[in-house]
């Protein structure tokens, strides 16, 4: 009767982990690959046939473990502090959306002149003149409109500073902004 393959696993140890070290030359890789491929080999050993090499069943698959993680390790990119992750962050879409319905609300709290100056000079991109012009009352009357109004929507939605306005929609953003339009 021949022997449990499991039993001659151990015998093939030092050769895998000299054959590991010649794929990763790192002896930590290396012990991590080896074991690994252990790992792989000792729950698959219903697909071993008794009577064949186990030592070349075994090398295959300390062989492919090492290639998987080969390929893995070029598609990964190291990143130890987090650098490079915080730059491909994205902001979630909903946080637009929330802003922009509590945007809408204080929005509509404002009176008409304040939400018309706002709206020219802020959404649309009117200069404080084109805007003066358009509603027929002096730049100086804009600029206080726009002021105010500004300051009241920043009330409304509870914010403090520019790092509060911190949202995905663009009109919005406008909208609070304190640049004068170009």
């Amino acid at each position: 009767m021949a022997s449990d393959p499991r039993e001659d696993l151990v015998t093939h140890l030092p050769a895998m982990r000299a054959f590991a070290l010649s794929l990763t030359r790192n002896s930590a890789t290396a012990d991590d690959l080896v074991q690994d491929a252990i790992v792989k080999a000792w729950s698959n050993f219903d697909k071993f046939e008794p009577g064949t090499n186990l030592r070349a069943w075994l090398f295959t698959i300390l062989r492919n473990t090492y290639y998987s993680m080969h390929r893995k390790r070029r598609r990964e990119v190291e990143d130890p502090d987090g650098v490079l992750a915080a730059h491909l962050s994205e902001k979630p879409h909903h946080d637009g959306r929330l802003a922009l319905a509590d945007f809408k609300v204080a929005f509509a709290k404002l009176p008409d002149e304040q939400r018309e100056a706002l709206i020219l000079v802020g959404a649309e991109g009117f200069s404080y003149e084109e805007a003066a012009a358009t509603c027929g009352c002096a730049v100086g009357t804009i600029k206080s409109r726009v002021n105010r109004a500004r300051v009241r929507l920043a009330e409304l939605m509870h914010l403090n500073d520019a790092d509060d306005i911190a949202m995905t929609d663009p009109v919005t953003l406008a909208g609070l902004s304190s640049k004068r339009p170009a």
